[in-house]
């Protein structure tokens, strides 16, 4: 069985590859229970670190609005480059809350 793709950065995530859970609706906003996608962890924390809570219920709800977001675009050009198993610091700032 192949590994599952990340739906963000497109490229695999191998078992050994620090991964987690991205719901799509943030518990908070009454995303509990509701759809999530396995990413890499590099990948769900410049998510976290881009968009708000209320950013990601209200317009980045889909793996294909979250690609079309600028930054993380920027983010997904730079991440594509790197190998599977790849971890750093989240690169520039956090968002301001």
């Amino acid at each position: 069985m192949s590994d599952p793709i990340c739906p963000l950065c497109d490229r695999p995530i191998p078992p050994e590859v620090k991964q987690s859970l991205h719901h799509l609706i943030p518990k908070l906003k009454g995303g509990k229970g509701g759809p999530t996608v396995l990413l890499h962890h590099i990948c769900h924390k410049e998510i976290h670190a881009t968009l708000t809570e209320a950013e990601l219920a209200r317009d980045y709800n889909t793996p294909e609005a979250l690609r079309a977001h600028p930054r993380l675009a920027k983010f997904i050009a730079w991440v594509k480059k790197r190998p599977p198993g790849f971890l750093s610091k989240t690169p520039g700032k956090r968002r301001k809350r």
